[in-house]
């Protein structure tokens, strides 16, 4: 009898970051499709998931006891074993294992998340400055998900693991929108989601704002009191009219969506881009730097700009403020959107997994 087990230890007990987010919809797409076990060490974890989810509480993935948590699993008869992350033991494991490497965004960039303590911040920083360590873990799997195919070609390229590596596209939270956008009622509003980290290039879009008058820049994540000032002095420098939202739920991030003249990232290096998606899905178009992993998620869709350029930005936002160029692009937008589905990627993971369907 097949035992599949979906790790979904890394589920955040407070707010969804990405990875947790992925295991919440992936799993709950997943047991829409086949019998699966969610793998918890928190019932807290348990809101995220489907309320007559199976589940069995083992240890954090950050405890010792990682080291064996392949002999429980084996103990209880586990037959296949996934994971969204590769950090996951497997030491005298009996079973099918696929581990998930997202992106290698990590060792281009080497700020390690905030959450994590003092000695796991050191550790996480070394094991991002070579590439061996990464092999290790990988070749101690059966086969590899990634999320892009920019990913897959970077671990090709980076020769990080010798087993195989199959696309398990990330997807958006939202429901599609119910009916197309009209240009006549999309307000003069750029809107930006996601981190300010000096990769993220937050800098161009308040440039670009300034060359914009008749448009406001909507900055809605999070941002601590000094990055403010600093893109708050910028935005005066340049007479751009930026709103600072300081984060919003995940209602008023759709909200503004529906009324935004489009959602805007001038990034020079991403993981993925799931604000592309979510915007696409509600028929909000995406401008966005031309880089590699856009081209991928955007496709024909999205209108892209040299990111060292804010002129290069705000050329880009007057072209498409017409209501045809517009309405072609929110049309558009929604049909790109609908490569990147949950539904999909399930049965992707389930095929890699070579499990069996439910009849």
């Amino acid at each position: 009898m097949t035992k599949f087990f979906f790790d979904a230890r890394f589920l955040r007990i407070d707010r969804h970051d990405g990875i947790s987010r992925f295991s919440a919809e992936m799993f709950s797409a997943v047991s829409r499709l086949t019998e699966v076990t969610a793998i918890i060490h928190d019932e807290r974890q348990l809101q995220h998931l489907p309320p007559d989810a199976k589940f069995i509480k083992l240890s954090h993935p950050e405890d010792a006891k990682e080291f064996f948590i392949a002999r429980k699993l084996n103990q209880l008869g586990a037959t296949h074993v996934f994971s969204p992350m590769q950090v996951m033991g497997s030491w005298q494991r009996r079973y099918r294992l696929v581990l998930t490497l997202h992106d290698l965004i990590y060792y281009r960039h080497r700020t390690p998340p905030q959450d994590l303590n003092s000695l796991l911040k050191l550790t996480w920083r070394l094991y991002h400055l070579t590439y061996w360590p990464q092999r290790i873990l990988l070749n101690r799997a059966d086969a590899i998900a990634t999320v892009s195919n920019t990913s897959k070609a970077a671990i090709v390229k980076h020769r990080l693991t010798k087993r195989e590596v199959a696309v398990i596209y990330n997807a958006a939270s939202f429901d599609a929108a119910a009916s197309l956008r009209k240009f006549s009622e999309a307000k003069k509003k750029l809107i930006y989601v996601g981190s300010f980290m000096p990769y993220k290039n937050v800098e161009t879009l308040i440039e670009a704002a300034g060359q914009l008058p008749e448009f406001e820049l909507h900055l809605l994540s999070k941002i601590d009191g000094k990055r403010r000032a600093e893109l708050a002095s910028l935005a005066a420098s340049v007479g751009a009219a930026v709103v600072f939202t300081g984060g919003v739920t995940d209602q008023q991030y759709q909200e503004a969506l529906d009324s935004a003249f489009a959602l805007v990232s001038a990034s020079k290096d991403e993981g993925f881009g799931i604000p592309l998606v979510e915007a696409m899905l509600r028929g909000t178009p995406v401008i966005v730097s031309d880089i590699e992993i856009f081209r991928e998620i955007g496709g024909e869709a999205a209108k892209y700009f040299d990111p060292n350029s804010g002129g290069s930005l705000a050329a880009t936002v007057r072209a498409l403020d017409s209501e045809q160029q517009w309405q072609e692009a929110s049309e558009r937008s929604i049909s790109q959107a609908a490569k990147f589905n949950w539904n999909s990627s399930a049965k992707a993971l389930i095929a890699l997994m070579q499990l069996p369907p439910k009849p």
